[in-house]
Formats: structure tokens, sequence, C-alpha cells
């Protein structure tokens, strides 16, 4: 018999960004990139950057969603999801949600494994954030918690986010067969 999941702990921060970054960086030398906007993404290969991506981090609520569901967040005219490509494969992700109020939401970015470490982390998040402020909006927003990157809220500060609240939480980790069935949609 499969043991259930144990609820994981949680320290939530959202963090505030109101206005552009003001650094840039050069593109990274060595590999060839690519950010193409995805607009009506496939439901599977939105579900396969999600989990690859996610997988390291707890990412669950997406994979829940029915098909309609799913399709009625993403394909909003309200959300924008890029895909970053690192030498013609897939390597990451990033979703804008334009919020009320005038402000955007960061609601996802992360990088697969294969691509971290490779010194494009704050240039795709840079790019991000050049495509959340593209509108003029009153302010950027991003949550994260600790089971994300150890220096997720780090890289946010130095982009220019400032904390702005916390919170405790608990996050149900998905069975294996969940996941499983999540994956086949």
């Amino acid at each position: 018999m499969a043991k259930k999941p144990v609820p994981l702990k949680v320290h939530v921060t959202r963090l505030d960004m109101t206005a552009p970054p003001r650094t840039s960086l050069p593109v990274p030398v060595n590999v060839q990139t690519a950010i193409m906007r995805t607009p009506e993404i496939p439901l599977h290969f939105y579900r396969y950057l999600y989990r690859q991506i996610g997988k390291r981090w707890q990412w669950y609520e997406r994979l829940q969603m029915s098909n309609d569901e799913l399709a009625a967040v993403i394909h909003s005219k309200t959300v924008s999801i890029s895909v970053l490509y690192v030498d013609g494969a897939p390597a990451g992700f990033f979703e804008l949600a334009k919020l009320e109020n005038d402000v955007v939401e960061l609601s996802y970015f992360g990088l697969f494994e294969r691509a971290m470490g490779l010194g494009i982390g704050k240039w795709f998040l840079l790019q991000a954030l050049y495509s959340a402020w593209q509108d003029n909006p009153a302010k950027v927003t991003v949550t994260t918690n600790n089971l994300d990157h150890p220096r997720a809220i780090q890289l946010y500060q130095m982009m220019g986010f400032s904390p702005v609240g916390t919170e405790e939480g608990l996050i149900l980790p998905m069975t294996d067969a969940a996941l499983f069935k999540a994956i086949d949609g």
C-alpha cells in the first residue's frame, strides 16, 4: 500500500517591484538562446515544461487541473507564456498574468535542470522582467517559498523586488501515481 504524502511546511514570501529593472546583462556566451512567446500553448507541452521545472520545487497546482481548467488559465487573454530554448531544445519558461489595478504577476519562472549552471538564469529573469514591464504597469509581483531555489529571493531582490509580506503554509506533495496521471493529462 502506498504511503500518503506528508504535508510540507512552507514559508511564503511575496515581493513587489515598483520600477523597471535598471540593470542590463549581455546575452550568455557559448550557448544559443531563443525566447518565444507561445500563445495558445498546447496543454501537453505546458504540462511538460511545468513538470520538468517544477518537480524540484514542488510545483503541483497546475498538474492537478483538468484540461478545461488549465486551458481557461493559460489561454486567457491576461496570461502570457514565453519559452526559453537553449541550443534548440526547451530549457525554461516564464508566465506573466495581468491582474487588476495595473499589476503584472510573474506567476511562474524557471529553468530545466540541464540549463542550470550555464550562466543564463539572471539573464532569463531579466528578459521576463523586461516583458512584464512592457506595458508600464504600476508594479510587478512575484511569490516564492522556501521550497524554491535557495537563491530565488536573493535573485529577485538583486533585480529590484522588495519583500512585502510573508506567511506560513502547507503543501501536500503529489503521490507518484497522481503525478503520472497528471502527466498523461
